[in-house]
């Protein structure tokens, strides 16, 4: 069983605001937040950074629900730890395209993304419609990544403009993904 205090959320670029299933899970779930120095402008090492800090001081195993650009921040940070061990799985959710020609000029320090698999069970879910990474794109991160892929069908980009509420079908896959 995992503790709710080792589930780790990772919120993507600008955060996620009171409506979102990230911020809505650990307000009814205890989990924990992994905030960043600077929501507005990552940087992807100092991102990683943090990520290493918190995985290291929680008792192992911690459990990542990564969003957006919090997906990129796991293959980051999985590609270069050494601490990889300390994590159960990840959930992915929605991840952002941060080679895609509109996010490359904001988000430079995060190219290239990394494509080895993750050394942990994961679960990547995708919509036919993000508006910031292409389901065929997903498909590619879920491939290189060993991920399971989920088809959210069209929910855009898996946030509160989704009207997801606390996405009860996300928690389903994350306990699903905890105790398989």
């Amino acid at each position: 069983m995992t503790d709710s205090a080792n589930i780790l959320i990772l919120p993507g670029w600008q955060g996620s605001g009171p409506q979102h299933w990230q911020s809505l899970w650990q307000a009814q779930f205890a989990y924990q937040r992994v905030a960043q120095h600077d929501w507005l402008r990552p940087l992807r090492g100092d991102w990683i950074a943090r990520l290493e800090d918190v995985v290291l001081s929680t008792d192992a195993p911690a459990v990542l629900v990564a969003h957006s650009l919090g997906c990129m921040l796991v293959a980051s940070w999985a590609s270069h730890s050494r601490n990889t061990h300390r994590v159960k799985a990840a959930l992915l959710v929605a991840p952002g395209d941060v080679e895609q020609e509109a996010l490359r000029p904001v988000l430079r320090s995060w190219s290239p993304i990394p494509l080895q698999p993750l050394p942990f069970k994961s679960t990547l879910v995708a919509s036919q419609d993000d508006p910031y990474c292409s389901f065929a794109r997903a498909q590619d991160f879920a491939a290189a990544w060993g991920s399971t892929l989920v088809d959210a069908g069209a929910a855009g980009h898996i946030n509160a403009d989704s009207g997801l509420g606390d996405w009860p079908q996300g928690q389903r896959l994350l306990n699903e993904l905890i105790h398989s």
